[in-house]
């Protein structure tokens, strides 16, 4: 993933190996492209294929331009599609709504400490964006046994509490794509595995600040990567701070 924000440079032309999947944040930009030349401005999506030589600067002499951007390997667009690698028709897409849920996943990301989290937010906002602008073909939403394969990832999260097992290697197991495992998991449960696991981390978390553990031991022994991480999600689902919650349980007593 990449934040950047520039006012004079101009990149020489060069290609990626994935997609390149980017909002612009400010200011405006050319880039030159399949040859021609786009302008995107603040909320424009721009999507650049694998191994498509491209360029880019500022649009003009005065603002700059600032975007963020990500570098997907292609099977995170084509696990939840048919027809092979998308073809975006148009490199410059209007989705405000997708430009939105993109910026909140990159900024939300570049502090996350969870691999789980991140695993399972990229392949479900980049199947999105295939399936509403691409010539890719959707897979159907329904899941053959999803309520199983959801159990069963549930019990394997759980036992595993303070190693989890990586979202490919669940799917893998399962003999499952992620944006499948994804979609059976959300269908059954009504959150994402990453989701599921947090709040099952925050109800044993609560047990042991109830028998007076601190907040730091608590996260380190139920998973979290840290303090912030535990009081991030313990706040999220119950309104409180650890230490809030500790001090009020023991203030009861």
């Amino acid at each position: 993933m990449l934040t950047a924000r520039f006012r004079r440079h101009v990149y020489a032309p060069h290609a990626h190996d994935e997609y390149t999947i980017g909002v612009c944040v400010a200011g405006s930009e050319v880039i030159d492209y399949r040859g021609g030349r786009i302008r995107p401005g603040p909320g424009s999506i721009v999507v650049l294929a694998p191994g498509e030589m491209h360029t880019g600067g500022p649009g003009n002499s005065t603002d700059g331009y600032a975007y963020r951007a990500l570098y997907a390997e292609p099977s995170l667009l084509t696990e939840g599609t048919l027809g092979g690698l998308p073809h975006f028709h148009e490199p410059l897409i209007d989705d405000p709504e997708l430009a939105a849920a993109f910026r909140l996943t990159h900024t939300d990301l570049g502090t996350c400490p969870d691999p789980l989290e991140a695993e399972s937010r990229l392949p479900w906002l980049l199947t999105a964006l295939a399936r509403r602008h691409s010539t890719a073909r959707p897979v159907p939403d329904t899941v053959p046994g999803a309520g199983g394969i959801a159990l069963a990832v549930r019990d394997r999260l759980a036992d595993e509490l303070l190693s989890p097992p990586s979202l490919a290697d669940l799917a893998t197991d399962l003999g499952l794509s992620r944006y499948q495992l994804l979609r059976a998991f959300r269908t059954t449960m009504g959150v994402p595995p990453y989701a599921w696991l947090a709040q099952y981390r925050v109800a044993r978390a609560r047990g042991l600040l109830e028998s007076g553990l601190r907040p730091a031991e608590v996260a380190a022994l139920v998973g979290f990567a840290d303090q912030a991480h535990l009081t991030r999600w313990f706040r999220r689902v119950l309104g409180v701070t650890p230490a809030a919650y500790r001090n009020s349980v023991q203030d009861g007593r």
